[in-house]
């Protein structure tokens, strides 16, 4: 089979948070899950290219230049490749509204579904207080992050000579500990917020490292995730529905014995709520 026969066609995709120019960046699994899906129109939500770690020291190996030709080649082919930057890529917000081979730069964009619905599309950093507010206690977390990170491959190297699959310590942080599961509840419910009082039906986000679809107060929150450990991303279908694309987890599976066809591993839509009535 053929990658052509074997690509899925989305009439969006939503991908954020690539971190290239970091060591911990995944863009091998990227360029995989690029070369499998497809999509009309591309958003990329923010902090694609990590220029606080590049300040700090020049990594740009060449599986991250092929990240960017891939993208761009999409563009060349015919799909609207818009890119609002994240504050990791934040010296992008001074070209807003430029074209740079096929792909515009937006501070952020309202996306209008198949089905009619509007949704908000931004970074997220707007609505972290710690990165507005307090910039040295951001760069200091990103450093906790980046060691939490090296920490975790020598942790996850162990695991895999013995048999067990990947584990992220800092994904289950997130759901463990108190004070960063009221982080992620105040800021999806934030963000939700403002797609209310814009007038739209919800928000596509990225920032926080933590793919969700769910709902608050009828306003519908998508977190399309990351590049770095759980290698997510967001599909909207041809009709509307959005679906989460877990890309670590097809991958897992395409390695294991073949005893029936590999499925794709990903999460059903939220239901829309002119259905749930």
């Amino acid at each position: 089979m053929t990658d052509e026969a074997a690509t899925r066609h989305f009439r969006t995709l939503f991908i954020s948070d690539i971190h290239l120019g970091a060591k911990s960046s995944q863009a091998e699994m990227l360029i995989d899950f690029l070369r499998f899906n497809d999509a009309e129109k591309i958003y990329l939500v923010g902090d694609i290219v990590d220029g606080w770690r590049l300040k700090r020291s020049w990594n740009w190996p060449q599986s991250h230049n092929d990240v960017v030709q891939k993208l761009l080649r999409k563009a060349r082919k015919g799909a609207t490749v818009i890119y609002i930057p994240g504050n990791h890529d934040e010296f992008l917000r001074d070209f807003t509204g430029r074209h740079f081979g096929g792909v515009e730069v937006k501070l952020n964009d309202v996306h209008v579904t198949a089905d009619g619905r509007r949704f908000l599309v931004m970074h997220g950093d707007e609505f972290d207080v710690v990165v507005r507010n307090a910039r040295i206690i951001a760069y200091l977390g990103d450093w906790a992050y980046d060691a939490a990170i090296a920490i975790n491959g020598i942790f996850n190297t162990v695991r895999r000579r013995l048999g067990f699959p990947y584990w992220s310590f800092s994904s289950w942080a997130k759901l463990k500990v108190k004070n960063a599961v009221n982080f992620i509840g105040a800021f999806e419910a934030a963000l939700a917020e403002e797609a209310q009082k814009m007038g739209c039906d919800g928000v596509i986000c990225g920032h926080i490292h933590h793919a969700q679809l769910a709902e608050h107060a009828d306003i519908v929150y998508v977190n399309t995730g990351d590049w770095v450990e759980s290698c997510t991303a967001v599909a909207e279908r041809h009709d509307g529905s959005f679906e989460l694309i877990r890309w670590s987890e097809v991958v897992r599976a395409r390695a294991r014995p073949k005893t029936s066809q590999p499925r794709i591993v990903s999460e059903q839509p939220i239901v829309r709520p002119t259905e749930a009535a």
